[in-house]
């Protein structure tokens, strides 16, 4: 009788243990946020035409597209934002009377600040409400990027500081927006959809550069150059609460022999460092970040001291600079993550026909096919400057392959539920190897090789500084095709997880939850 007694309770428990998970679990994906999240797009009959791989997202087929497009123009905002100072550097070194070092420290400042953050919001974004993380991230940036705009003359230390403090409301987004698009498509068409998510980081960066510049000649002060993204930010945070709707995590994979539970976050670290395809994958896009991190800031102002250099433009001793190089760049950034992005994206595509371990020997090939271009962009500068635009041309091309393909593959061997800690551990990874102090290093050692104040040493300083990441994106390669000898164990590993008995899952203790063993519940 005893026996049949706990026999009993045991299969009570088994039963409403889902039931107590849903109403105790914080993270539980029917966590409201204004009326759009409450809506029952995802129930009864399915749309005409809506496969059901759409529907058991909670979110229907037309409106996952337009989040898609809330998502990018975020994203486009982002890397606006990030080098419209670049854009605009020579005025701020004159403006503030500092050297090399110290201008790569304004993007140091950010990324550093950017990077620890990410871990912070890649925890709460797989366990709390995302699209409320994101509002009130973005809100965040747009008011500290506007503060940043009224920094007064003999105060750079205030720049650097809300520079800083704008990494709170990029890290808010970064880490999460890609795992809201995993959760809403699979297979080729998240590839699809990320691609253009990916668009608009090249195309973003560009149109910071082409901003900085036009908005800086017209108002004949730098100042104003940052004071454009701010107010289009406050429009994404009015979108993400009228369009976006928190779909349901892993739903759209899900198995039903499988169910997927919520670990701890040191059994999802532990999970991760095990991950070999994630460690290099992330190793390999390093060398990504610190390449595009050192041309973001420093290839307007190498390309206007090569000019100087020869004798094509006058130097910039007090007044606006000639920022010219800064609207080609940027221009050639927005037309080349364009033709990368997407073409990389095809490539894999159709290499995917013949080997599974497509997408990582792409992102190998895009680093080692950028190095040799890279290189003789920079050491052709100072004899002609129409070879060292077609040069930069092709180099960032290549170099573009990369973006949309690496967030494909951290998705496809990483299980969903630890999706944006995976995410915000590459981040933190990258930005710290990459490019939180690639800028800075670049600086510095451009102040160590010079000789003398002259324009001569200005430019070769900067000129031999700049040839470390032709040597960077050659070593990225090399991770790339080291992580195409793992791809198919992992991929196939995360496609067939399945829970352990024995990993912790969130039960109610004293009005909280907890983490504890399932068998600790069910016997």
């Amino acid at each position: 009788m005893e026996m049949d007694t706990k026999m009993g309770m045991s299969f009570i428990s088994l039963l409403l243990l889902p039931a107590v998970m849903a109403l105790t679990d914080p993270s539980s994906d029917s966590t409201p946020f204004f009326a759009e999240d409450n809506e029952e797009e995802g129930s009864g009959e399915p749309e005409e035409g809506l496969a059901e791989e759409e529907s058991l997202s909670g979110v229907t087929n037309r409106r996952a597209m337009l989040t898609v497009g809330v998502l990018c123009f975020i994203n486009l905002l982002n890397y606006m934002d990030r080098f419209t100072v670049a854009g605009v550097l020579p005025d701020i070194e004159q403006f503030f009377a500092i050297d090399d070092s110290k201008s790569g420290l304004l993007q140091t400042v950010f990324i550093c600040s950017y990077m620890f953050l990410a871990p912070i919001f890649g925890y709460l974004g797989d366990r709390y409400n995302r699209k409320l993380i994101m509002c009130v991230g973005i809100t965040f940036w747009a008011v500290v990027t506007l503060a940043s705009s009224y920094t007064p003359e003999g105060y750079f230390w205030v720049l650097l500081l809300t520079r800083g403090l704008v990494g709170v409301g990029e890290a808010s987004y970064s880490t999460i927006a890609p795992t809201i698009i995993a959760d809403l498509f699979i297979k080729e068409k998240r590839t699809r959809m990320l691609s253009v998510f990916y668009f608009a980081i090249p195309v973003g960066s560009g149109l910071g550069y082409i901003v900085g510049s036009k908005v800086d000649d017209l108002a004949q002060d730098w100042h104003w150059a940052l004071r454009v993204t701010p107010g289009l930010g406050l429009i994404a945070v009015l979108l993400l609460i009228i369009v976006v709707k928190e779909p349901k995590r892993g739903a759209i994979e899900a198995r039903p022999e499988h169910s997927l539970h919520r670990t701890s976050w040191t059994a999802d670290v532990r999970a991760l460092s095990k991950n070999a395809s994630f460690i290099l994958s992330t190793l390999g896009f390093t060398a990504v970040a610190f390449v595009t991190g050192s041309l973001a800031l420093w290839a307007p102002a190498f390309l206007f001291r090569a000019a100087v250099f020869t004798g094509e433009k006058t130097p910039c001793v007090s007044g606006p600079c000639d920022t010219s190089d800064s609207l080609y760049f940027g221009i050639i950034t927005c037309v080349t993550g364009v033709l990368g992005v997407g073409s990389g994206v095809e490539v894999s595509r159709r290499l995917r026909k013949r080997t599974p371990r497509a997408d990582p020997l792409v992102c190998a090939a895009g680093l080692l096919l950028a190095a040799p271009f890279l290189y003789l962009a920079i050491v052709c500068a100072q004899a002609s400057t129409i070879a060292t635009y077609a040069f930069i041309f092709l180099g960032e091309t290549f170099l573009s392959m990369n973006w949309a393909i690496v967030a494909d593959i951290l998705l496809y061997v990483v299980v969903p539920t630890r999706r944006s800690t995976a995410e915000a551990f590459q981040i933190v990874l990258s930005h710290l190897l990459g490019d939180a102090g690639s800028p800075y290093l670049i600086g510095v050692v451009s102040d160590t090789l010079r000789k003398s104040d002259s324009y001569l040493w200005q430019f070769r300083s900067l000129q031999l500084s700049l040839l470390l990441c032709s040597f960077v994106a050659v070593v990225g390669g090399a991770f790339f095709l080291a992580t195409a000898l793992f791809i198919e164990k992992d991929r196939h590993l995360a496609e067939n997880y399945a829970h352990s008995d024995d990993e912790p899952i969130v039960v109610p203790k004293r009005g909280r939850s907890t983490k504890v063993p399932v068998s600790s519940v069910l016997i």
